[in-house]
């Protein structure tokens, strides 16, 4: 039975979600207290969150971002934001799915069922935008097809990852790799990036990542 956490403010859409979910023949857990939800979740394990994004404290955007940094997944948004701008954004951040409030019960069903069917066998991973990591393994996946990454190759993904969108400097990089900045021959970091990149086209994702002159890199974004 799958495990899904709730995270609503509103009391009555929350015992609403709970009763579609629990009739569903889902195993529901619901978050009343909106301190540490990032933790609650943490200790939950859920094998998916449904998240609205008016939350009291913190926004569920950050929650979203927190999470996918911590290899949660998979994401559901369910909000009464509608604005196209909202979407794109929670999704930039890392939410697997997006659907505004008021929502069909079926079409809710559907959304979930097809989220957990995705991350079936999958546990663990972190949401790149168009690919997924497993910080573990250093496994890329992109739909159906998947590739094992170099230890050096999956580092470097991984951090660029989880630190999407912001920018990750070259000596943070070496220190990532070496262990330290010092005495680290400037093109050994470019041939780790080069073979990197090389991999990634294997996938058709070569242009994910971004060189930004004279700082460093980072992943695009969606």
């Amino acid at each position: 039975m799958a495990r899904i956490t709730i995270v609503e403010d509103d009391p009555l859409m929350r015992e609403e979600l709970i009763d579609i979910l629990q009739k569903a023949g889902y195993e529901v857990a619901a978050i009343a207290d909106f301190q540490d939800i990032v933790a609650q979740i943490a200790t939950l394990a859920p094998d998916l969150v449904l998240l609205d994004i008016n939350l009291p404290g913190q926004s569920g955007f950050e929650i979203c971002k927190s999470l996918k940094s911590q290899g949660t997944g998979p994401i559901l948004i369910l909000t009464s934001r509608d604005k196209l701008q909202d979407e794109l954004h929670g999704l930039d951040l890392g939410a697997d799915d997006y659907l505004t409030k008021p929502c069909n019960r079926d079409r809710l069903l559907a959304r979930i069922q097809n989220l957990l069917r995705r991350f079936e066998g999958r546990p663990g991973l972190i949401n790149g935008g168009n690919f997924f990591v497993d910080p573990n393994t250093f496994t890329l996946y992109k739909g159906s097809q998947s590739i094992v990454l170099s230890a050096n190759e999956g580092k470097i993904l991984l951090t660029l990852v989880q630190h999407r969108p912001e920018i990750v400097s070259k000596s943070a990089l070496r220190e990532l790799l070496w262990g330290t900045d010092q005495y680290i021959d400037e093109n050994a970091l470019q041939v780790n990036l080069t073979r990197l990149r090389k991999t990634l086209r294997q996938l058709n994702l070569e242009d994910q990542i971004e060189t930004i002159r004279g700082q460093g890199y980072r992943l695009r974004g969606r």
